[in-house]
């Protein structure tokens, strides 16, 4: 092996490791919607949980990910330290999908069909497909396809490069001495171990032994070791990603290590004491792409079988490791792990943001309601929460603003957006409910009351706009656009009411029934609640026009104005249900 075999090596680990990431990349976002399904069956069983857990990271071809996401979870309250244990354990089978794959390396036949299935026979076709999709599609979704298809290839690429480049070792007697170093099993479990911590994921390591088993000279004896300790390796992503979250998601990342640890101790010894008995006549016979790929599942197969029915007693390891303090475990609602598979932070968004939605409601009704009977702790309240919907908005705007720096699909992409124009209409419900309490304590404070004309129009606006927040809030917790259309119309009334009152009100005044210190809280009063029906009108018309892949929610709004038969028959409805008594 010369100088240009070296770097040939170089330049086909580059391409292995670029396609790899690549690949993950695109199928994470391709699958997203399938990682929010497979997400969403978390349970505290622990089939689900271990299903879960293999799924995803068959999915998104990386254990680590699944890892940091998983701690991301529990430091979010998401997730139990208990649900989490079932999660990681089944990341650890998932990930063995990838060296399945690259072992269609190894194959060697002169059957025609055999032939068929080496990548070298069938990468450049999905290369060419690849580049055709991606640079002529104009779908999101081939396109991403494509990018799959050039992971993959240059994945493949690059492992058939590397493996080209190191079949002049087999001759070199040095390589021959380093690999019979790590037939010792400690040094091949640390040899292992410190590859992947170096490259953060096991695929990648697992891959790379792969393509050095193609000289020849690694043994099983050199194989085994090396393996288990890449398991180990792969904890140090998860053991970064928990640094600065709570006591629970650091726990998740310490079951993690303990598993990997605990399996290879057990295994190693296992498969180490009965070889000193039998003298297995495999341990020093070459192994291949194969052979690598079978020892690596078998292996995180007879650690989750060894260690799944203990999960409890695991926990109570890392409870121990990390114990409780004094201080309360702080829930992180939106974290930063998250970002790393977009399509799972926008479902905590959107989830977060339905919380937000729904606390901004309650305040405004509980507003209305202390018009009629006031009452100070309930005032307060609505304050807490008003204060409550600004820390939401500011929270989400934030982490929104950094995910819209990501790689989004178009459908997540148009979330962000969405969420971004929606949740400021619902903090200034919030505020407009805190405006509602400060009338109501200036009535309460300067004994000021409304004539029974007024007392029954105001219930009626209040009606009205009771059933516009409902509307709007089932339209965006459903994301229904047909509930959204009727917003609108109904959004018509409420100013032509706020008009009518304003009116009678005047004329009220001219019989001197009522005051103008009267009169300057009333208008108030019919301002705020005009204004709360015009958020609703907004978050409306952004559901609509999400739902058109459009977003110019003042443009749907002059449309709808411009009146087609189906809002003037919805206007006219609303018009009697909230009209007038004379």
């Amino acid at each position: 092996m010369d100088l240009f075999d070296g770097l040939t090596l170089v330049g086909g680990l580059s391409l292995f490791l670029f396609g790899m990431n690549l690949m993950g990349a695109s199928l994470e976002k391709r699958a997203g919607g399938s990682l929010k399904a497979l997400l969403g069956k978390l349970t505290s069983r622990k089939i689900l949980g271990f299903l879960t857990g293999l799924g995803v990271t068959a999915v998104i071809q990386s254990s680590s990910a699944t890892t940091v996401m998983v701690v991301g979870f529990v430091n979010s309250g998401l997730l139990s330290l208990h649900q989490a244990i079932n999660v990681i354990m089944g990341a650890n089978v998932g990930t063995t999908v990838t060296a399945w794959i690259l072992s269609l390396t190894g194959l060697d036949s002169g059957n025609f069909f055999i032939q068929l299935l080496k990548p070298t026979s069938f990468t450049p076709i999905l290369a060419l497909i690849g580049v055709g999709l991606t640079m002529m599609a104009k779908s999101d979704k081939k396109k991403d396809v494509g990018m799959i298809l050039l992971g993959f290839a240059v994945l493949m690429f690059g492992m058939d490069t590397m493996s080209g480049a190191v079949e002049g070792l087999k001759d070199v007697p040095e390589f021959q001495n380093v690999l019979l170093m790590f037939t010792n099993p400690i040094l091949g479990v640390l040899a292992g171990a410190a590859l992947t911590a170096i490259i953060q994921s096991s695929s990648a390591s697992v891959g790379i032994l792969q393509a050095l088993s193609a000289t020849g000279q690694v043994t099983y004896g050199a194989a085994i070791p090396i393996i288990m300790g890449q398991n180990i390796g792969t904890c140090v992503t998860a053991m970064i990603s928990s640094v600065g979250a709570n006591k629970n998601a650091k726990r998740a990342a310490v079951v993690h290590l303990m598993f990997n640890i605990i399996g290879t101790a057990v295994w190693l010894a296992v498969f180490y004491g009965i070889n000193s008995v039998l003298h297995f006549a495999f341990v020093g016979q070459p192994i291949d792409q194969l052979g690598i790929a079978v020892v690596h599942t078998a292996f995180n197969v007879l650690c989750t079988v060894l260690l799944f029915p203990f999960s409890s007693l695991l926990e109570k390891l890392a409870c121990r490791m990390v114990p409780d303090t004094k201080a309360p475990d702080q829930i992180q609602i939106l974290d930063e792990r998250l970002l790393s598979t977009p399509s799972v932070a926008l479902v905590r968004c959107q989830e977060v943001a339905e919380t937000m939605a729904r606390i901004s409601m309650d305040a405004l009704k509980t507003g209305c309601q202390l018009l009629k009977n006031y009452d100070a702790k309930s005032a307060q309240a609505v304050r807490e929460t008003e204060q409550e919907a600004d820390q939401y908005e500011d929270m989400l705007g934030t982490y929104l603003v950094k995910m819209g720096r990501s790689n989004l699909s178009k459908n997540d992409s148009q979330q962000v957006s969405k969420l971004l124009h929606i949740i400021g209409d619902f903090e200034r419900i919030s505020d407009h409910a805190v405006n509602l309490v400060e009338s109501a304590e200036e009535m309460q404070s300067k004994g000021l009351n409304f004539s029974i004309y007024a007392k029954k129009e105001l219930e009626i606006l209040t009606a009205a706009v009771g059933e516009i927040m409902d509307l709007s809030l089932e339209a965006f917790l459903k994301n229904d656009p047909v509930l959204a259309a009727q917003v609108e119309p109904l959004e018509e009334v409420v100013d032509t009411l706020k008009e009518q009152l304003r009116n009678r009100h005047i004329l009220r005044l001219q019989k001197g029934e009522c005051t103008i210190e009267l009169g300057f809280v009333w208008s108030d009063l019919l301002t705020n609640l005009e204004r709360v029906a015009d958020h609703c009108s907004n978050i409306a018309g952004c559901i609509i026009e999400m739902a058109h892949d459009s977003l110019d929610v003042h443009e749907y709004l002059d449309n709808v104005k411009a009146g087609g038969p189906a809002f003037m028959k919805a206007y006219q409805d609303y018009a009697q249900k909230y009209a007038l008594v004379e």
